[in-house]
This record gives structure tokens, C-alpha cells and sequence, in this order.
């Protein structure tokens, strides 16, 4: 079955040397249609998990994704910042990733959920997948440098709004022209715009290719480098480290904080995805580790389907 694709990505079934745009009259260097589209409203951060709201002054009461089962509660009552509050709290950091042509970018100290932006190299230019809870000046500049290097930023995706971060902010300072995730989870995009909702299986660039795997969101997605061995896996598994850093236990959730396991259907969906893609390295919205495979997921889900439903962590040996 050939996956469907984004402008500017290879389609299996066209001619790779197509410029997809030139079917309609355009060009992958036109101006981005996108933009000024966006709610001129100020953005705010919720301090406890991240998440961003574009909401009239003087902000939000509630934090939406906190409120949800799959998150916990602030103890001592929702706080939110603005835009240049964010700024003053955190500085930025980018790093290569341990597979290469992946960037990682982040901020210290720790803010909201403390998510990981992956930048990944790609035949179109770059794809962000992911991104930090915040992009200082000095990480947008690194951005662009690289986007000029690499052949451009054309896409941004995510797997769920656990990962998207300052997905807003990329999404107004660079201009993707195109800015997915799954149609199921539109509901927690407020605060940017989606310019192209994926259904289950879609090609973000050449061997680049997110596929929903439901269960944790219904709209929860994984994107599968094919060329690097890499699973960017969302929140469809978590990992637990060892104290020097290496993979030691697997578990799958629809609430990690609340210990509430998914359901048999459910895994019996992410096993159908998972189990037909061939990697050797997960990435998380929080860190990247080899050492964990296709077949170590499989074993875990089989394991989880052959009795009552559990969040407990599985021991990578086990497995």
C-alpha cells in the first residue's frame, strides 16, 4: 500500500525529481499561504506540564492537557507565564543526537515537561518532529543556520500534544509549509495551526513516514525513520534508564501518572503499526536511546496481551 505524502515529499508513487507543487501552479518556494492565519491573541505557558494557550488577556484559568486524565495535577493550583516570561526562565541547548543527521534542542532548567525537539535531516530539508518547551533567540538562529545548510524547514509534526511544546513559536518564526498531526487530535491544537491533519499513515519525506498507533491519544502517532533505524515514539512506550543512562525496562500507559494500562484493543492496534516497522532506537518527546528494538516491543505488547491490562514496568531482559 503506497502512504500518502506531504508537499514537498516523495511520493512512492511519482516521480522522485517532481516538484509536487507544479501539478497546481506553484512552487515549493512560494510564499507560505499560512501565514497571519494564526488567533492575534498572547500565548501563556502552563508552568506545570508546558503546555501553550493562546487565550484574551488576562489568560487562562485552567490548564487543559493538566485537567485530563492522562496528566497530573499542579498541587498548588494552576500558574501560567507569557511568552517573554518564558524567555527569562530558561536558556537553550541543542546537541547531535545519538543517531546522525538528528539534532536534539531543548532548555534548562527543567519547564513543564521538559520536552525534547528532534530536527531531523531529510532529502526535502529539515523535518522538526517534537519540539522544546521554549525556542530562545540563540536556538532560532541555529535553526535558520541550519535550514539554510540542509535545504529548508518545510515540515513540523508531532505525535501528541505531550510533545508539542513551543510548536507554536516554530510554527510562526519559520514558516513550515506544512505543520501535521493526526485529524483525531485536533482538539488540543488552539494555539497553532494545523495545515495538514494526517490519518493513519502518512509520508513526511523520503523513508520519513508517521503512522497513528491510538492508545495512549487517539490520534497518538509514531514517525519511523526508515534510513536510521529510528521509532520517534511519542508516548506509545516510556523507557526507564539504568543509572549510567542505558535502557533497562519498558512500560505502556494511557496514564503514567494515574497507572491506567491500555487496553487490550488498544494494544493490539499499536502492535499491528509497530511490529511491521524495523528500528533499533527509540526516541520519546524526552530522549533518545538505542538499544531498544522491534522485537523488544512486540515481546512487551504480546506480554501485555497475555493477561489482565498493567502499567508496571517490563525488564528489557525479560523481553
Amino acid at each position: 500500500m503506497t502512504s500518502p505524502s506531504v508537499p514537498g515529499a516523495i511520493d512512492r508513487a511519482t516521480d522522485p525529481a517532481a516538484d509536487p507543487g507544479a501539478r497546481h501552479g506553484t512552487s515549493q518556494v512560494d510564499t507560505n499561504p499560512y501565514r497571519g492565519l494564526l488567533p492575534d491573541l498572547p500565548a501563556y505557558a502552563c508552568t506545570n506540564c508546558g503546555h501553550w494557550q493562546r487565550w484574551p488577556a488576562p489568560g487562562p484559568l485552567v490548564c487543559p492537557v493538566c485537567a485530563d486524565v492522562r496528566n497530573a495535577l499542579p498541587e498548588h493550583g494552576f500558574e501560567f507565564v507569557t511568552d517573554k516570561q518564558a524567555d527569562e526562565l530558561v536558556t537553550g541547548t541543542w546537541r547531535p543526537a545519538p543517531v546522525d543527521g538528528v539534532t536534539e534542542f531543548g532548555t534548562e532548567p527543567r519547564f513543564g515537561l521538559d520536552s525534547r525537539g528532534w530536527v531531523i535531516e531529510t532529502d526535502i530539508g529539515l523535518v522538526g518532529f517534537e519540539c522544546a518547551p521554549w525556542y530562545t533567540a540563540d536556538m532560532l538562529a541555529e535553526l535558520r543556520r541550519m535550514a539554510a545548510e540542509k535545504g529548508g524547514f518545510p515540515v513540523l509534526a508531532s505525535s501528541h500534544v505531550h510533545g508539542y511544546g513551543a510548536l507554536w513559536q516554530l510554527q510562526q518564526e519559520l514558516e513550515p509549509r506544512v505543520v501535521c498531526v493526526n485529524v483525531h487530535d485536533l482538539v488540543w491544537t488552539k494555539a497553532f495551526r494545523v495545515t495538514w491533519p494526517a490519518d493513519d499513515v502518512l509520508a513526511l519525506a523520503p523513508d520519513l513516514t508517521l503512522h497513528r498507533t491510538g492508545g495512549h491519544f487517539a490520534g497518538h502517532s509514531v514517525l519511523h525513520d526508515r534510513r536510521r533505524g529510528v521509532l520517534f515514539c511519542g508516548d506509545s512506550l516510556k523507557v526507564d534508564l539504568s543509572p549510567d543512562g542505558e535502557p533497562a525496562a519498558l512500560s505502556a500507559h494511557k496514564a503514567f501518572h494515574a497507572q491506567i494500562p491500555l487496553s487490550h484493543g488498544e494494544l493490539r492496534e499499536m502492535l499491528a503499526v509497530v511490529a511491521e516497522l524495523d528500528f533499533g532506537t527509540v526516541a520519546t518527546p524526552f530522549e533518545m536511546v538505542p538499544g531498544v528494538t522491534t522485537d523488544h516491543v512486540v515481546h512487551l505488547v504480546q506480554r501485555l496481551l497475555s493477561g489482565p491490562p498493567d502499567a508496571a514496568p517490563v525488564p528489557l531482559d525479560e523481553l
